[in-house]
C-alpha cells in the first residue's frame, strides 16, 4: 500500500473507531434507537470509504504491477484475486 494511501486510510479508520465508541456509549446510555441506527450508517459509509480507498491503491499499484510485469501466472493471479476481493465488497 502507498504510504500516501496508508496515511489516509489511518486516519479514517481512526475516527471510525471513535463513531463504534460513540455508538456503544450511545447503547450503554440506552438513547434513542433511531439515533443509533443513523450513527451505524454513518459507520458503514465511511468504512466503505476505506475499503474503497484500498481496492484503488491495490488497483493502481498490485495489478496494474502484474500487468505491466509480463508475468502471465502473476497477472492471472492478481487479477483473479481481483475478481473475488469485489465479489465480496458486494454481497
Amino acid at each position: 500500500m502507498h504510504d500516501t494511501t496508508k496515511k489516509a486510510v489511518s486516519a479514517r479508520l481512526r475516527r471510525i473507531e471513535g463513531q463504534g465508541g460513540g455508538v456503544l456509549r450511545m447503547v450503554g446510555d440506552d438513547r434513542y434507537c433511531v439515533e443509533g441506527l443513523t450513527q451505524i450508517n454513518a459507520v458503514r459509509a465511511a468504512l466503505h470509504q476505506v475499503e474503497k480507498q484500498i481496492l484503488a491503491d491495490h488497483v493502481s499499484h498490485c495489478v496494474a504491477g502484474a500487468i505491466e510485469s509480463g508475468d502471465e501466472v502473476d497477472r492471472r493471479h492478481k487479477i483473479d484475486e481481483l475478481i473475488e476481493a469485489v465479489g465480496r465488497m458486494t454481497r
